[in-house]
């Protein structure tokens, strides 16, 4: 495999807030409202949106990003590399305090919950993922790999392209689940629906469901003669109201004993898993997970930051995967961070912007129980300005997952990310049977 090497200049830390990159487009607000009833919007329509959900065959995408650039050497501890502990005198893992993963890898014992995953084959990991234009600027760093298509003039996101590829689906086809702004990943052409959650997927404006009714019969009307351009996705907006109206009289219990964490990621995940097993046509799922970027007090093996975000992280993560039960065998799910950190710690008690990254992928196509990717070491002949030399192109990696997994031919994953050629990817997955 072949290592990237950048092809554009660094940009110097300036730690712009990173939020900035989420204030995107999206359908609906989050409202608030409680006490929604079926019917209320048309049952018809209701309808419309169940049938015929079951034209997309491959696996359910589930992308999660760490937003504010997670630092991997931290999470799968390169505890064989003799010059780990080196460049980390402040903030460096114990091999004795990790969770074995293979000769050369720990795991934080933060992601306990996860290592029972591992250990079976359904979840692994990918060291020394980048980008072949590198740089230490949030915004930059994630809208770049958001567009995913370096060296050309696309402005649109990658999760954009791959809806665009493929026949059009239900409302739900394309998700931004645990926010009102779908991420940059989304824009262009292909509509996405953005939500904070399947109960709070209201109308706003609407009080109760006396109210909304009312709403719903006038902009049906409304929109009954519009032009498509306008007249389909309020309509669409409208259908998946009546859905999710449904869906909560219906409720939601978690299978298998899955107990989430009550947090913005646990109930995010929680709606994914739920909008997954009611089969309306979801094919690609976003959810973001921030306050990564620890610079500073990121804390020790025990607690901390770090610590408490992984727990939650892992705890989150085997939620999704016990609910889902046999149904992960039709889901595949992957992390993305903006970038990873430099290898030296900073003396703060915590480690700035730097390149290489961390990708968890999970699922009951993947092949698990392996840390992927070529290790370039962290000699320092072998670092790329004091960073960790990405080795894997991430753009390979969703190429892979896509094509063996989602259905995803040659011609399309060209489409999707243009210009990535022959790029080898780190072999993660198994074929999806016909």
């Amino acid at each position: 495999m072949n290592e990237l090497e950048p092809v554009v200049a660094t940009k110097a830390c300036g730690c712009p807030d990173y939020d900035r990159a989420l204030t995107r487009r999206s359908f609906l607000k989050r409202a608030g409202i409680a006490g929604l009833v079926a019917g209320i919007a048309s049952e018809t329509a209701f309808t419309q949106l169940a049938f015929g959900a079951g034209a997309y065959t491959g696996d359910v995408l589930v992308v999660l990003s760490l937003r504010g650039g997670m630092d991997g050497l931290q999470v799968v501890v390169p505890a064989a590399d003799p010059d780990y502990l080196t460049w980390r005198p402040h903030i460096g893992i114990q091999p004795s305090s990790l969770l074995p993963l293979d000769a050369t890898f720990g795991l934080h014992p933060a992601l306990g919950a996860v290592k029972p995953l591992y250990d079976s084959g359904m979840l692994g990991f990918v060291h020394a993922v980048g980008m072949a234009e590198p740089n230490r600027s949030h915004f930059s760093a994630m809208e770049e790999m958001e567009r995913a298509a370096p060296g050309t003039s696309l402005r649109t996101g990658w999760i954009d392209r791959v809806i665009g590829r493929r026949t059009e689906g239900t409302v739900f086809q394309a998700m931004q689940v645990g926010s009102g702004m779908a991420s940059t990943a989304f824009i262009g052409p292909s509509p996405e629906l953005a939500m904070w959650s399947v109960d709070g997927f209201d109308l706003e404006g609407a009080g109760d469901a006396t109210e909304l009714h009312r709403w719903d019969k006038v902009l049906n009307a409304l929109y009954a003669g519009s032009p498509t351009m306008l007249g389909k996705p309020a309509r669409a907006v409208l259908g998946a109201l009546a859905t999710t109206a449904q869906m909560k009289v219906e409720g939601y219990t978690p299978e298998n004993g899955a107990t989430y964490p009550d947090t913005d990621l646990g109930n995010a995940l929680k709606d994914v898993a739920r909008l997954i097993k009611r089969d309306i046509g979801l094919e690609v799922a976003a959810v973001d997970y921030g306050d990564w970027d620890m610079h500073a007090d990121m804390g020790d093996v025990d607690t901390g930051w770090m610590h408490d975000h992984l727990t939650e992280l892992g705890n989150a993560l085997f939620a999704f995967a016990t609910d889902m039960g046999s149904g992960m065998d039709n889901v595949t799910f992957t992390t993305l961070t903006e970038f990873g950190r430099r290898v030296e710690d900073n003396g703060s008690g915590g480690t700035d912007h730097g390149y290489g990254q961390l990708v968890t992928v999970m699922g009951g196509g993947i092949q698990g129980t392996a840390v992927h990717g070529t290790w370039p070491t962290l000699a320092p002949s072998k670092l790329l300005d004091g960073d960790l030399k990405a080795t894997t192109d991430y753009r390979a990696l969703l190429a892979e997952l896509l094509q063996k997994r989602c259905r995803a031919s040659s011609a399309d994953v060209g489409a999707i990310f243009p210009g990535i050629g022959s790029i080898p990817a780190p072999g993660v997955a198994n074929p999806k049977p016909p």
